[in-house]
């Protein structure tokens, strides 16, 4: 009878590992895929950005440390590797893809061009379904690292090669920090 009781503790013991083993996988494979996503709508970003500098600088010729500072910052982003150096050169893209709508603004017929007006939705769409992927990415990170921390799963975890993840960072800059001024 004992046998049985021990033999049946252990069966239990061994499905809970199995069991916990495999949402450990499904999780780091989410994680990995919502990773994915990122960079997919983060390539149609680069994309879409020489044919938004190129329609500017159509009409805003002079402004060409502008167009400058977004080739610039497209490439870093593009050359960069780890999570930390991506959210910084992708923070940094966005800040100059910022100062190139400013620029826009200061010429009414370009605001008024239909392919300006296209590339501008289709990129302020990009920019929501990035920041909706890096939610989604975070939240799959949170999810395994607290997998990964919480007892009794934390016990086998490292044992197994699991290992937390770092977040896609949105580190803000100071000036980022700081509330937006309006002016009437």
């Amino acid at each position: 009878m004992i046998t049985w009781i021990i033999l049946a503790i252990i069966v239990i013991i061994a499905m809970w590992l199995v069991l916990a083993y495999n949402g450990l996988v499904t999780t780091r494979n989410r994680a990995q895929e919502a990773y994915s996503d990122i960079d997919v709508q983060l390539k149609r970003r680069y994309d879409l950005i020489p044919n938004l500098v190129s329609t500017v600088q159509g009409y805003a010729a002079h402004e060409k440390s502008v167009f400058e500072d977004v080739t610039k910052a497209r490439a870093a982003a593009m050359g960069a590797t780890g999570n930390d150096a991506k959210a910084a050169a992708e923070n940094q893209l966005s800040q100059t893809l910022k100062s190139l709508f400013a620029v826009a603004e200061n010429y009414p017929d370009l605001k008024a061009n239909q392919n300006f007006l296209s590339l501008q939705n289709e990129l302020t769409d990009t920019e929501d379904k990035i920041q909706a992927a890096r939610r989604f990415y975070n939240g799959m990170v949170r999810d395994l690292n607290t997998k990964i921390q919480v007892f009794p799963t934390n016990l086998f975890a490292n044992m197994f090669g699991f290992t937390k993840m770092d977040f896609f960072g949105n580190d803000l800059t100071d000036a980022e920090k700081q509330p937006v001024q309006v002016k009437f």
